[in-house]
């Protein structure tokens, strides 16, 4: 069986690297080909994590590049048609929610290829993401639909999804989680920074919605200024962040405040696995931190992750100053609890979704 991954930008190497390694245990049952669109292209937000993973080179690379959504989606396009029918595949792989998996689903579901979806069924409700549109029509293209957990079953049913085609194999994330632990724990990133196990606040942002609107930034800006004046905040910044905070006519930062350029997988991990709290607008860090038992703080009014919400390990914060100052510190004021993990989120999500393609 010949299967074909795509993977694009930075979250989706996580979630195809358990995969490939996985079928690679049965080379005589699947061929496989990774093809890199280059919706990432940066060597901190791909070379590394493709090193990281231990992911093989790239069969294809697409070098599709940034762009709006509309131009970044049309070049993916373009550029997957011809090579998907140069390989002609039996399976197609997509993995998240990124413009690239829509893109491919779509070309492969007007070229008669089958798609599998893995992380099918979230939902944040909200459309005017542009990541709950790629679920949303991903999930209409795809023949077979892998789900972390069972609100996302439960969504794919409301929506038309025939049961058959649903298989809920847990949260193939956990799996590049567990395995990179060990080596994570071994990462000098909190020496290099001078940083003390607990005792401190790690942050991400990212998205558009937190970091195109100046105004906007500059509240969050402001609120991690304040954080800072009593507790250490280290903040790994996006290339779109630090351009937007360019921008700005920010004053001098605290010393508090260690901003660092785009880490590694296993320097982040080594990171936010003894981080007191983290601040983020990410979608899969609400969940590696959920594993951690780490407590997190979303940056946004939504989540298409609301079992992180169930669980208590993960809040939503509205986007002001304020809010985000009380958050953090009733989240350091807090006792510690360990948070059941929802089932199946053990590490061996790739092993029952290679169980279920043997059989297909």
């Amino acid at each position: 069986m010949k299967i074909c991954h795509v993977v694009g930008a930075r979250p989706n190497f996580m979630k195809a690297a358990p995969l490939i390694a996985e079928m690679g245990r049965f080379p005589d049952r699947f061929e496989q080909i990774l093809i890199h669109t280059g919706q990432h292209y940066d060597n901190n937000l791909s070379e590394i994590f493709l090193n990281e993973l231990e992911l093989p080179r790239p069969h294809e690379f697409l070098n599709t590049g940034s762009g709006t959504h509309a131009e970044q989606t049309a070049r993916i396009l373009a550029a997957f048609e011809p090579v998907i029918l140069k390989h002609r595949p039996d399976w197609v792989v997509v993995v998240g929610d990124v413009n690239s998996t829509l893109a491919c689903a779509l070309v492969c579901s007007k070229t008669g290829i089958p798609v599998a979806h893995v992380e099918a069924g979230l939902r944040s409700g909200d459309r005017t993401m542009p990541e709950e549109i790629n679920r949303l029509l991903t999930d209409q293209i795809a023949d077979l639909l892998f789900t972390p957990s069972d609100d996302a079953d439960v969504n794919l049913l409301r929506e038309g999804i025939p049961a058959s085609k649903i298989h809920l194999v847990g949260n193939i994330m956990i799996d590049s989680l567990v395995k990179a632990l060990p080596l994570a724990s071994r990462r000098p990133a909190l020496k290099e920074l001078g940083l003390e196990a607990g005792r401190y606040v790690l942050v991400t942002l990212h998205r558009p919605s937190s970091v195109d609107d100046l105004e906007l930034l500059q509240k969050i800006l402001s609120a991690l200024a304040q954080i800072a004046q009593t507790q250490t905040v280290v903040f790994p910044v996006h290339p779109r962040t630090r351009k937007a905070i360019a921008q700005l006519n920010a004053p001098a930062l605290p010393a508090g405040l260690k901003m660092t350029e785009p880490l590694g997988y296993l320097d982040f991990l080594a990171l936010m696995k003894s981080a007191g709290v983290v601040l983020t607008d990410s979608g899969g860090i609400q969940e590696e931190t959920t594993y951690l038992d780490i407590p997190c703080l979303t940056l946004r009014d939504n989540t298409e992750r609301p079992i992180t919400l169930r669980l208590g390990t993960n809040q939503l914060v509205p986007r002001t100053a304020e809010a985000i100052l009380r958050a953090v510190e009733e989240q350091l004021a807090r006792p510690k609890r360990r948070a059941a993990l929802p089932p199946f989120w053990d590490g061996r999500t790739a092993q029952r979704i290679v169980q279920v393609m043997r059989a297909v």
